[in-house]
């Protein structure tokens, strides 16, 4: 049996973080909502500007098909 489509919650990593992100009551869904003036964010996970797979975390590669990418709903 075939396994449904996933449901794309946000775009992003569930592990994505920016100052932003704890305005919203809901996943981001776009980059407007994940940056701000300071265009800084990290990952939850490390803590860093730099995720598991040690690459630079930006809401443009934080996405599926990186290494390190988990989808919202899947943790």
């Amino acid at each position: 049996m075939a396994e449904p489509p996933r449901l794309e919650i946000s775009p992003f990593c569930a592990w994505l973080r920016s100052k932003r992100y704890y305005f919203l009551d809901r996943p981001p869904r776009d980059e407007s909502e994940v940056l701000d003036g300071s265009q800084s964010c990290w990952c939850e996970l490390t803590q860093e500007a730099v995720g598991r797979d040690g690459k630079i975390v930006d809401p443009r590669d934080c996405r599926d098909g990186r290494s390190c990418f988990q989808p919202y709903g899947t943790r």
